[in-house]
This record gives C-alpha cells, sequence and structure tokens, in this order.
C-alpha cells in the first residue's frame, strides 16, 4: 500500500513552495554594518572579508544611499580612528570619525533607514578592549559605564536612531538608557548586544576595525559553552530598558537564538559575524558553493530560528537579489 501523508505534494513546483513557506527574509529585515576610516582617500579592502571596505567618507554616503535604494533595514556604523589611547577618547569626541561620519549620513539618507552607532571603546583605544582599564590591566566594568553614558550621548547628538552597546558591561543598557533621557534624547533605541560570545568568528573584524587587541575578552564576553547564562543577560538588558536584543555570532548560535526569541517581548537581533562571512565567501571562491543560493540559506536559517532583524554583510546585495526575485 502507498502512503496517504505525502509531505511532496507541498513541493511539487515553486508556486506551491511559494504559498506554503513559513519563512520569509525580505530587505528590511537586514542591517548593513559598514566601516568608515579618518584619514583615507579611497576605500581600503578588507583582505579577510572579500568584498567588504573601511570607507572614506564620501564612498560611505555612496555605499549608504545604494543601501536605502535597495530597501535596506538599517545601517550600523563602526568608526575607525587613526589615533587611539588608552580611555579611547575618540568615541566621545564629537568630531571623531564615528560622531562625523553619522552626521555624514543622517544628512545623506535622513530618516529613510535606520541609522544605527555601535556603542563600544575597543575601536578606539589603545589596547582594544572594550572598556578602559584599572591599575591591574582588568577592564574596570564601572569607569566603562560612565564613558558609555557620555559616548550615547554624543552618538544621538550625531543623528543615531539606535544605539548599539556591544561592550557587555554589566548595567551597560541601564546607564545609557538614563543618560539619553536625562540629555533629551528618550526616543533613540538601545539595541542591546545581551549575548555576545568570546567567539573565534570575530577575527576578521579585527583587521576591518583595525584592532589593537592585547589578550582575549573572555572576562567580559560570554563563554560559547553557556546557553543558559544568555537568557539571564537578555532579562537584566530588558530590565534595564532595551527596546532590541541581539545575538552574536548568529549562525553558530542558532539555539541560543531560538531561546531568546521565544521569551524576548521586543525584537530580536542578530549579527552574521566577520568570519561567518568570510568562511562563505572563501568557500565560493574555491568554486565549493554556489554563492547566491547560500547567502540567503543562511540568511534564512537565522530568520527561521527567530531573528526579526539580521546584521549581514551581504545585505544590500541580498536585498537586491530579493528585489529581482520579485520583478
Amino acid at each position: 500500500m502507498y502512503p496517504t501523508s505525502r509531505p511532496r505534494r507541498l513541493r511539487r513546483n515553486p508556486a506551491v513552495r511559494r504559498l506554503v513557506s513559513e519563512t520569509s527574509v525580505e530587505p528590511r529585515h537586514l542591517v548593513l554594518p559598514m566601516f568608515v576610516r579618518e584619514g583615507a582617500s579611497e576605500p581600503v579592502p578588507i583582505k579577510s572579508m572579500p568584498g567588504v571596505v573601511q570607507h572614506t567618507r564620501d564612498s560611505l554616503k555612496k555605499a549608504a544611499a545604494e543601501a536605502v535604494s535597495a530597501g535596506v533595514g538599517g545601517l550600523m556604523l563602526f568608526g575607525v580612528p587613526e589615533e587611539h589611547d588608552a580611555d579611547g577618547s575618540g568615541a566621545v569626541d564629537p568630531d571623531g570619525i564615528l560622531n562625523v561620519a553619522l552626521r555624514d549620513l543622517r544628512s545623506e539618507v535622513g530618516d529613510s533607514t535606520v541609522l544605527m552607532a555601535d556603542l563600544c571603546l575597543d575601536e578606539f583605544t589603545d589596547h582594544g578592549h572594550c572598556g578602559v582599564l584599572d591599575e591591574d590591566g582588568n577592564v574596570d566594568n564601572d569607569r566603562t559605564l560612565q564613558i558609555y553614558g557620555e559616548m550615547a550621548v554624543v552618538q544621538a547628538q550625531s543623528g543615531a536612531h539606535v544605539v548599539g552597546p556591544s561592550g557587555m558591561m554589566d548595567g551597560q543598557v541601564g546607564v545609557i538608557r538614563d543618560s539619553l533621557d536625562a540629555t533629551g534624547f528618550d526616543d533613540v533605541s538601545i539595541l542591546a548586544y545581551s549575548a555576545k560570545y568570546a567567539s573565534a568568528f570575530f577575527g576578521p573584524f579585527r583587521e576591518a576595525v583595525d584592532s589593537q587587541l592585547k589578550g582575549d575578552r573572555k572576562t567580559y564576553q560570554q563563554d560559547p559553552a553557556n546557553g543558559r547564562e544568555a537568557l539571564r543577560e537578555a532579562d537584566l538588558d530588558l530590565a534595564e530598558g532595551a527596546d532590541m536584543v541581539m545575538v552574536k555570532p548568529a549562525m553558530s548560535y542558532l539555539d541560543v537564538l531560538r531561546d531568546i526569541a521565544g521569551v524576548a517581548d521586543v525584537p530580536v537581533a542578530a549579527y552574521q559575524v566577520s568570519g561567518e562571512y568570510a568562511m562563505i565567501e572563501a568557500a565560493v571562491a574555491n568554486g565549493w558553493l554556489e554563492r547566491q543560493r547560500t547567502v540567503l540559506e543562511a540568511l534564512t536559517s537565522i530568520r527561521r530560528a527567530g531573528a526579526d532583524v539580521v546584521l549581514t554583510y551581504w545585505a544590500t546585495e541580498a536585498a537586491q537579489w530579493l528585489q529581482d526575485a520579485r520583478a
């Protein structure tokens, strides 16, 4: 006897598959991380991330306009300063590269997309850590929070719609919320990097931001072995006023993403990080994977796991593919 239940009936042709598809990826779900380098006269290729560059201020505006035209949901901006110091003072300088570039982008794209700013000191410190150090060389959580509060206000003044504290300092969301509210920026949102792991997949990013890191970040970023801890971190951020929460990296932590999406009452984001990008691009370059299919499948897996928003270096290109497919 033949089976009467035949799941293949719902796969018989593209129209049927489209009708019953459970998960979609749309341009509005995607956020493009962008790097802007102080003093650059032309875009600087990032060798470990083929196709990604450190932008000049002019090329940043052009790339942002292209992303907006493709329909991406947002832009996440990282600054690469010429000089670093122990306190990461360039992060709170209104004329620092990140804040100047925020003003450039707000002038260029206005409110046509969501302008996000990375709120962390690692790009600006001469030791590469996400906070200032105490006399023993350890990251000083509470001194760092004071700087984060200042940094949030400067980013808001520079035009950010959303600030993204990524340093994994205890209490960072609460301090940032208080600082923004006290200075009249109560409408600026906080995207909390709630579950950010001490991951090997961040390797190419270090080149992208010219990281000065000495040592590692295991005392403040999460242990890759821990899942329940991520739920605790998300709960704390939500209690402190986070408007969105994020899991980083994405593809190696889909289980964590699913768990947080199951309990969070705010939008959930996931960051498809530099190493995840680099692996696929390397496999494509070797002829081992089909690029467009692989990228879209990876993005779909992140959405299927529960992400409302996906930060990805393919955002513009994927958005264009998706638009073309619907044309």
